[in-house]
């Protein structure tokens, strides 16, 4: 039979030891074809959310609908436990953000985002940089390679990049592309206040202006070991069911040849903390995109999508993070989302080889690399 791969990448913040570190869950049988993903027996892992959305409500599916019901992968009976080699951190930087990419050169490329331990974790806002690493299999042992973005200077002036967050790696006609979010401030600022905007957190007067200003940016390379260019025109900008801001980018080319593209925003309106996740498409892969008016989440809080399309069987998969566990929606076209059958993929725990497991304070940033 046909080796199959599922690789699960998570980002996990442990407290009590004051590490964030990049884990790696993968399925390697080598027993199985990816028929042995398809769930045969209806809604095993129900969602206790209340949201559904109004064809759930109704029952009522389209013959497309059924049919890639028919055909949804399942994830949650195949995560396996964590070893050593899984892990991949750094005493000097947080880790944050993975994205795996094979190459032309048979090895397995990791882009993800870092920064420096001494600035506090909240310096993912005010310093977060973009890293490569490479490894012979895509769950590790990992090596850092290179610093692909960052835009750390003495003095910072209007309008210029701050950071690089939030990385997705793609390969799309014969050309890498690195989508991330960046944010800016609309007056000059030094180091050593980004410094201490970190070290203040949330509560710190810059805080807000350097979160609203977050938006999706894409470079590009000919090689993943070579130089990205920039395209330093946002993707988008929040409108429709997101406002605010534009970060979290996840991104596939459909069956029709189109590029989806999932980010994240603020809810409208809402008088609460709650994002809402939205839908872009585009003919390009690096510009051209138009917000769609349905989001593909809204009613429950989440965060972190991984985007890929099943393009045999025409289903779009998403999974995300929902604070508590990691949780996966499908779709027939990549514009109307329902929840999984395996809807709750994982719980907020990391099992470890040889027993026991770890109780993360966070558990976020999901990818997939299958």
């Amino acid at each position: 039979m046909k080796r199959s791969l599922l690789l699960f990448l998570l980002n996990v913040l442990i407290i009590s030891f004051f590490s964030q570190e990049v884990f790696s869950l993968s399925d390697n049988s080598g027993q199985r074809d990816i028929s042995s993903f398809v769930k045969k027996d209806g809604r095993e892992n129900p969602a206790t959310d209340d949201f559904l959305t109004n064809e759930e409500d109704t029952g009522l599916e389209s013959c497309q609908d059924i049919l890639a019901r028919e055909n949804e992968l399942t994830f949650s009976d195949k995560i396996m436990k964590v070893k050593a080699e899984n892990i991949f951190r750094d005493s000097t930087f947080y880790h944050w953000c993975s994205s795996v990419i094979k190459g032309e050169d048979g090895k397995y490329h990791l882009f993800y985002s870092r920064w420096k331990r001494t600035y506090t974790f909240y310096a993912w806002l005010t310093h977060s940089t973009i890293a490569h690493a490479v490894a012979d299999h895509p769950a590790g042992p990992y090596h850092y390679q290179n610093t692909v973005l960052d835009f750390e200077k003495d003095v910072y002036r209007k309008g210029d990049m701050i950071t690089a967050h939030n990385p997705k790696i793609k390969y799309f006609e014969g050309k890498y592309y690195l989508y991330f979010c960046s944010t800016s401030l609309d007056r000059d600022i030094s180091n050593e206040e980004l410094i201490e905007t970190a070290r203040g957190g949330y509560s710190h007067k810059n805080w807000q202006p350097l979160r609203v200003n977050q938006r999706t940016f894409v470079a590009s390379s000919e090689s993943l070991n070579g130089e990205f260019s920039i395209n330093e025109k946002p993707l988008l900008e929040p409108d429709g069911p997101i406002e605010t801001l534009v970060v979290n980018p996840a991104i596939v080319q459909g069956v029709d040849k189109r590029y989806y593209l999932i980010v994240k925003g603020d809810k409208p309106g809402s008088t609460k903390f709650e994002r809402n996740q939205a839908v872009a498409v585009s003919s390009y892969p690096d510009r051209g995109f138009v917000l769609q008016d349905k989001p593909v989440i809204q009613d429950w809080d989440t965060e972190d999508m991984s985007l890929w399309c099943d393009q045999k069987n025409s289903v779009y998969y998403a999974c995300f993070h929902a604070h508590t566990y990691i949780g996966m929606m499908v779709s027939s076209n990549g514009l109307d989302w329902k929840k999984a059958l395996d809807f709750k993929i994982m719980k907020k725990e990391i099992p470890l080889y040889g027993g026991g497991c770890i109780l993360p304070d966070r558990m976020e940033r999901p990818f997939v690399f299958f």
